[in-house]
């Protein structure tokens, strides 16, 4: 099975092992990508673990079920459109192709000794 974030690598060599912790993505353009492919893959607890505490969700009471709804979606493709590397904050702006919908947002990461999920400002 190719992998959902577009690589052109198997699931298996590219996010399965960022999903398993065997991996961690080196930079913050590899945790969008594993995020895009763990939403696809329904791997709800990558999703949760790659999130920052800052992120408005971690006080959703209702967020995990919230995320395995989305993850029922049809996952078709994943465009990138900007990546801005820095030490300890980077963003990459992308559009995900997502049932009959596109989400066009630039996302903020921020490095706490792995990359996290900061948030994102959604055009």
């Amino acid at each position: 099975m190719t992998c959902p974030c577009g690589s052109g690598l198997t699931y298996k060599k590219c996010c399965l092992p960022f999903h398993k912790n065997k991996k961690k993505p080196k930079n913050a353009l590899f945790l969008m990508k594993s995020r895009y492919s763990a939403y696809a893959m329904n791997e709800i607890k990558y999703i949760i673990k790659t999130t920052h505490k800052n992120n408005p969700e971690w006080n959703n009471p209702n967020w995990e079920n919230e995320i395995k709804i989305f993850c029922q979606s049809d996952f078709k493709k994943l465009e990138i459109i900007d990546f801005i590397d820095g030490e300890n904050e980077a963003f990459v702006e992308f559009k995900a192709y997502i049932d009959d919908f596109i989400i066009h947002e630039k996302s903020r990461f921020i490095k706490e000794d792995v990359w996290l999920y900061e948030s994102g400002e959604v055009f």
